[in-house]
C-alpha cells in the first residue's frame, strides 16, 4: 500500500465510500485513487479513456465497478478507504455472493415468467431499475423474473434482496449477464 498523505488523512475523512459512492465522485474528490482502482483490475484502465471517464464515471457506483473488474466489493472498498486515510473498515458483498456457476435450488428456466433485456437501455443511458423492481413485485411463488446486464447489477440485486426477493446471478457470456429475480417465499 503506498503511504496516505496527511492531507489526505486531515481533509478527506469527512467523505463516505461504500457501495453506492459514484466513480466520478470519488475520483473528483480522491483523484489519487485512479491509480489504486487500475491497479486492481485490468478493466478499470478504461478510466483513462475521457468520454468514458465524463458519462460513466457519473453513473457508475463502486458496486457495480467491482462486479465488472471481479473484484470484491468489501475488498475494493477497504482498500480504497485505508488509500484515502479513512479508517473504518467495510463489510458488505451481498450482490457478489449472488454471482454464481451453481444454480441455487429454486431457479428452474420454465418458471421464469418475464425477460427484460436491458442492454439497449443502458447504451441509451436508460436505468431498468424501478421497472425491473416494479415487474418483480408482481411475481407470485415460484415465478421467476430475468433481467439481461451487459454487467452485473449489483445495486439492483441489493434492493431486490432488500424488498424480499432472492436473486442469482450468472454471467452467461463474456460480458451479458443473466439474473433472476424470486420471491423468498419459495
Amino acid at each position: 500500500m503506498r503511504a496516505r498523505t496527511a492531507e489526505m488523512e486531515t481533509t478527506h475523512t469527512d467523505f463516505e465510500i461504500t457501495p453506492e459512492t459514484k466513480i466520478g465522485a470519488l475520483l473528483d474528490r480522491f483523484p489519487q485513487l485512479e491509480q489504486v482502482l487500475m491497479e486492481m483490475a485490468p478493466s478499470f484502465k478504461q478510466l483513462r479513456n475521457p468520454v468514458l471517464r465524463k458519462t460513466i464515471t457519473r453513473i457508475a457506483s463502486l458496486s457495480q465497478v467491482a462486479a465488472i473488474g471481479k473484484v470484491s466489493l468489501t475488498h475494493m472498498i477497504d482498500t480504497l478507504r485505508e488509500e484515502a486515510g479513512i479508517d473504518e473498515a467495510f463489510a458488505s458483498d451481498v450482490a457478489a455472493n449472488a454471482v454464481s456457476s451453481e444454480k441455487p435450488p429454486w431457479f428452474t428456466a420454465e418458471r421464469i415468467v418475464a425477460t427484460l433485456d436491458a442492454r439497449s437501455m443502458l447504451e441509451a443511458g436508460e436505468h431498468p431499475v424501478q421497472r425491473v423492481l416494479s415487474e418483480c413485485r408482481g411475481l407470485k411463488p415460484g415465478d421467476i423474473y430475468e433481467l439481461i446486464t451487459p454487467f452485473l447489477p449489483a445495486p439492483l440485486i441489493e434492493k431486490a434482496m432488500s424488498i424480499g426477493l432472492v436473486a442469482w446471478a450468472s454471467e452467461h457470456s463474456k460480458g451479458v449477464f443473466n439474473t433472476y429475480f424470486t420471491p423468498k417465499s419459495i
